[in-house]
């Protein structure tokens, strides 16, 4: 199950300008991020940024009235926008896979869950069916589910949230993928089984060396989970960096804003007492051409904000921020 060995001088997976169109209306503008083997990177931001739509768009799993309007997605030399359905069918489930954020709506609920899981490693690995069954008892057991070999043949609606989610993963695994694509993976959790499913994706990273994207809008997973952390804000990237210096000195007004409406600080550690402050206004539609998308509710913004889209700049090493309030060093690529 442990995948392979990658060129360690590239990216596992390297995006390039992404532009996400629903018809003639962008969503997701000019996107750029890397992940490479054995990180995690965090893409984290308000409902409606683009974080998930970005990770349908790598799975090629768009709405049918979204298109990949233009950049490219090079997972390990082969452009996930461009090539064709049969090899599509053949990268997903065995080298890219993805957790999707309900797994109450994701799973089949006339289906076990034994079945659900064989499945995979039938269409991929043309494994017997007692042997594709002996798989899920093994796949189960690894992602902590007890009494496997009684709980492979329980049908979705006798688990509970977090005994499902172990069974997306488990599904997600199965035939050790070297990216991973986990959308909100502990959204409706309480804490301690967030905890339990985040620290059971870390381990799994670590074990197959695969790249994991953590869709997320939790600050305290990020700080906790993260290697590197791209914040998005109406379909655009306005800062990415690792999560230390972000929580340590956030240089875009939206990322400073996202953590002082946190209750969490220092990486989910401790919490902040009092009211938390906000930020004012509503998320802009990543449509608007002119101008910082921020600027609006941004408390920092001038003149020169609403009249032209900030570009990413460097504001130090293996950190970039589209802010011109921020002193710059030189062009981001």
């Amino acid at each position: 199950m442990k995948a392979g060995p990658v060129d360690a001088s590239s990216p596992l997976l390297d995006v390039r300008d992404l532009t996400i169109a629903f018809g003639d209306t962008v969503r997701v503008r000019d996107l750029s991020f890397s992940v490479r083997e054995a990180e995690t990177v965090a893409i984290v931001g308000e409902s409606g940024s683009g974080k998930s739509l970005t990770g349908l768009a790598l799975m090629r799993l768009l709405p049918r009235s979204a298109r990949i309007a233009g950049g490219a997605m090079a997972f390990m030399g082969r452009d996930l926008a461009v090539i064709d359905e049969p090899e599509l069918r053949r990268l997903r489930g065995r080298e890219i896979a993805m957790i999707f954020q309900e797994p109450m709506t994701s799973l089949n609920p006339v289906l076990t869950i034994g079945a659900q899981i064989a499945e995979v490693v039938t269409l991929h690995e043309g494994l017997s069916r007692s042997a594709a069954r002996r798989r899920a008892i093994e796949l189960l057991d690894r992602v902590r589910v007890p009494d496997p070999a009684r709980r492979v043949d329980d049908y979705p609606h006798r688990l509970s949230g977090g005994m499902r989610q172990r069974v997306m993963i488990a599904m997600a695994v199965a035939c050790g993928p070297r990216l991973l694509i986990a959308d909100e993976p502990t959204t409706a959790l309480d804490v301690t089984i967030q905890a339990q499913v985040l620290d059971l994706l870390d381990g799994l990273r670590r074990d197959l060396s695969m790249g994991l994207i953590l869709v997320t809008h939790d600050l305290g997973v990020v700080g906790q989970w993260a290697d590197r952390v791209v914040v998005m804000y109406a379909g655009t990237k306005v800062e990415e960096a690792p999560p230390g210096p972000v929580f340590a000195d956030p240089r875009h007004p939206y990322t400073a804003g996202l953590l002082a409406a946190s209750p969490r600080v220092g990486g989910g550690r401790s919490y902040r007492s009092g009211p938390l402050p906000e930020i004012p206004g509503n998320i802009a539609s990543a449509v608007d051409e002119a101008g910082c998308s921020f600027a609006p509710r941004c408390p920092h913004a001038i003149a020169s904000c609403r009249l032209a889209r900030p570009p990413l700049v460097r504001v130090g090493e293996d950190r970039v921020a589209a802010c011109p309030v921020v002193n710059v060093a030189e062009p981001a690529p």
